[in-house]
């Protein structure tokens, strides 16, 4: 038996609320290593349009206009 599955085994012996505290650790772990990559892009992108705005790039668009965007597709075409 691999040392994973000897763990596996033994949480699964545990009391319910024990198994669950485990598995929101585990599950916080996964988490947080997706987070950073996120973070890290979105901090990426909002640069990104920060430096469109300053440069007077950026388009805005009223609430209305990105309602239609959304609901009719940039080209125009209906969305499903």
């Amino acid at each position: 038996m691999s040392s994973k599955e000897h763990v596996i085994e033994a949480a699964l012996r545990l009391p319910e609320k024990d198994r669950q505290e485990i598995a929101e650790r585990l599950y916080e772990s996964l988490d947080e290593s997706d987070d950073a990559e996120a973070d890290e892009a979105w901090d990426k992108e909002i640069k990104r349009r920060l430096k469109l705005v300053e440069e007077g790039k950026a388009r805005f668009l009223t609430w209305d206009e990105a309602l239609r965007v959304i609901t009719e597709g940039g080209d125009g075409s209906k969305k499903a």
